[in-house]
């Protein structure tokens, strides 16, 4: 203790982000696995579970990474994360369904596109050249039963030890959950769309 409350104040800070790093490196030096491929699943009502896999493969590309895409359900669209990472190379990008399903209205037809979607999404797996794979939407297939849920789960569980996988969608299985090795869900607290604004391009699309 001094007389000075400026100095006192700096020193009960430093004494107690000293404490605070010794127990994050103790925290740090206990983990054994240096690396493991990860299943990574966002879900949830809230908007930016795609965005957030997006965001993580333009990570991956940083570090020279080879990345696969596969989107189940969305149609066509020319979105501008497909545009970027497009164009900056080493990017296998397959937007394979036919639209929301709401649009379709065709359960046959939705069964087909997710049977397309997930046979190349097995092909990429098998890819020794992808490091991270994007299954899009993949959890909305699953809910509406398009795609068998205990074969998807078997593949993701075999694949090869190196590779990341993110599934994106809200509604996650229970078992697509249990499976993963993390899982985020996207709380919606507040979304423009209720308040009537369509979607934008740059910000949904």
């Amino acid at each position: 203790m001094t007389d000075d409350p400026e100095k006192d104040a700096a020193r009960r800070h430093r004494e107690k982000m000293e404490k605070r790093k010794a127990v994050q490196d103790a925290e740090v030096a206990s983990k054994s696995i240096a690396q493991k491929g990860l299943l990574m699943v966002h879900t949830g009502p809230g908007k930016g579970k795609s965005t957030a896999a997006f965001g993580l493969a333009l990570r991956a590309l940083g570090h020279g990474w080879k990345i696969g895409v596969v989107q189940f359900g969305k149609g066509a669209w020319r979105t501008g994360e497909r545009e970027m990472l497009e164009k900056l190379g080493q990017v296998a990008w397959h937007t394979l369904g036919e639209g929301f399903t709401w649009e379709t209205q065709d359960r046959t037809r939705d069964e087909a596109a997710a049977r397309r979607a997930w046979e190349t999404a097995c092909e990429l797996m098998d890819d020794l050249a992808i490091r991270l794979l994007v299954l899009d939407e993949l959890n909305i297939a699953l809910r509406y039963d398009h795609l068998p849920l205990d074969e998807v789960i078997a593949k993701l569980g075999a694949r090869r030890t190196d590779l990341h996988v993110v599934v994106t969608g809200r509604n996650a299985k229970p078992e697509m959950i249990s499976a993963a090795d993390l899982v985020t869900e996207m709380a919606q607290v507040k979304h423009h769309f209720s308040a009537g604004v369509k979607a934008q391009a740059g910000i949904e699309f």
